[in-house]
């Protein structure tokens, strides 16, 4: 399978999100539709990487936590990636934050990354 291929979904809550971390990390915008994921709720919390917060000119990103509770659910965007693009993402991503896979509200599978 080729690392070029668009073939990974990536549901994003925060600064993946953001123009200035998609061009800098994937080098383009990312095709994205929007989603929702349930059983999770967001949080916030300070970055300490300088790289990180000065990417996306945040000091403090959100991070999801898991509840279990169905009511619970969380709005957000899936990207479009190729696995070179996931390897940028998991770079990217504090060692707060784990990739884990889920099924999203459409029914689709997609990796999220969880505090």
């Amino acid at each position: 399978m080729s690392t070029t291929a668009t073939s990974e979904r990536l549901f994003s809550y925060g600064t993946l999100l953001l123009p200035q971390v998609q061009l800098d990390l994937f080098g383009r915008r990312i095709e994205s539709t929007e989603d929702v994921l349930a059983g999770y709720h967001v949080q916030y919390t300070e970055i300490e990487d300088t790289r990180v917060v000065a990417l996306s000119g945040l000091p403090t990103h959100p991070v999801l936590r898991r509840t279990g509770n169905t009511s619970d659910k969380v709005t957000g965007r899936v990207l479009a990636l190729t696995l070179d693009e996931l390897d940028a993402a998991d770079e990217y991503e504090v060692s707060l934050y784990t990739r884990v896979s889920v099924v999203l509200q459409s029914g689709r599978d997609a990796w999220v990354y969880v505090g």
